[in-house]
């Protein structure tokens, strides 16, 4: 029997782009046919659970067409967008991919353009959004008043870029960046999909011992373990609320998380394999302990614990950090730049420099 091919789109954080499309391919099922702006288009059979979790939000594209014009007179073509879904299809497709059965106890939609219009989202989004409704027979939530949607209800999105207009059903119940795990959050807590990415970036393997030196609320640690099993995970921050929301997230999970200053490791020389840690540098949490007024301290403890085939992937606020990343020997393997609510940070993969081989000459 042929498979039917699905199209869906996996939003994600500027900058995380190729890392969710690298993470699509390694489902081993998917094609990829677009990769844009913080999205990747792609294609992939039925029955196939699609867990991304580099990825913000995964949909289903319900329909496409060309974008409208920019007057409200136009926004008369969305409403036959609206109309021409086939809900009947799209709801197999989304049970089919471990989706909720049907649409839920109501629709809510969230919209967004590119370019000047005549009309707002909310003109958007209750246009096509009291359409799909009608349709499903069933209440529609407007977002013109802030009000957040009633529990259950399906989450469409549409989207307008100038060129096309394309109407998305959120794969799950909830967009794919909340975490069930995420029970305990602190100021400064990592977004998860881009904790997966460093994860991944890491390239771990059973056996290794993974160290975040400034744990926070774990979630890098928590993401290191759902992207490779049987790690050794090990996390330390100075501040105990900080130790008891990390132990709370990671309940069963095999993570070891104790009061610790990442300015003085109660570590071994070498005794870590791979360090994943987005450090406390004063955006969000200010340093302490050591660290406070001596930031160069984390620097010289990553190096020292760090084992010589090691590799290191952290978040830094500005380039500035890889002075003191090249001045304990840990030279900068890849560099890419976030979008992160309002900040522009670096995701930085670090490794010692490997001895150049001599050549013999004749």
């Amino acid at each position: 029997m042929r498979t039917r091919r699905v199209f869906l789109v996996a939003r994600c954080v500027r900058g995380l782009e190729p890392a969710l499309a690298t993470e699509i391919l390694r489902t081993g099922s998917a094609t990829i046919d677009r990769i844009g702006h913080r999205e990747v288009g792609f294609r992939t059979d039925d029955h196939h659970d699609l867990r991304l979790r580099t990825a913000d939000d995964v949909f289903l594209l319900a329909h496409r067409r060309d974008d409208i014009g920019p007057h409200k007179r136009d926004l008369a073509a969305l409403a036959e967008m609206a109309r021409a879904v086939d809900l009947d299809a799209l709801a197999r497709a989304r049970r089919a991919h471990g989706g909720p059965p049907g649409f839920g106890g109501g629709v809510e939609i969230s919209a967004s353009f590119l370019g000047r219009r005549t009309y707002s989202r909310y003109d958007i989004e209750d246009g096509v959004g009291r359409v799909l409704a009608e349709r499903a027979g069933l209440p529609y939530h407007t977002r013109r008043h802030g009000d957040p949607p009633p529990p259950g209800h399906s989450g469409w999105r549409l989207t307008l870029d100038g060129t096309h207009a394309c109407l998305l059903l959120r794969l799950g119940h909830r967009p794919a960046h909340r975490r069930a795990y995420k029970n305990t959050t602190i100021a400064g807590t990592l977004h998860p999909p881009v904790a997966a990415a460093m994860a991944q970036a890491a390239e771990l393997r059973p056996g290794q011992r993974v160290l975040d030196p400034c744990c926070g609320a774990g979630t890098l640690l928590i993401e290191a373990h759902h992207t490779v099993p049987g790690t050794t995970l090990l996390g330390f921050d100075v501040d105990p609320v900080a130790c008891q929301a990390a132990r709370r997230n990671a309940g069963p999970l095999p993570v070891t998380v104790g009061h610790g200053d990442a300015g003085a490791l109660p570590l071994a020389d070498r005794a870590v394999d791979r360090v994943l840690c987005n450090p406390p540098w004063g955006a969000q949490v200010d340093a302490a302990g050591r660290l406070a007024g001596h930031p160069e301290r984390w620097w010289h403890e990553l190096a020292r614990v760090l084992t010589d085939e090691g590799r290191a992937i952290v978040l830094l606020p500005e380039a500035g950090g890889l002075g003191h990343a090249l001045a304990v020997g840990l030279a900068p393997v890849q560099v890419r730049q976030l979008s992160l609510f309002g900040s522009r940070p670096l995701l930085v993969h670090l490794e010692r420099p490997r001895p150049r081989r001599r050549s013999s000459g004749r």
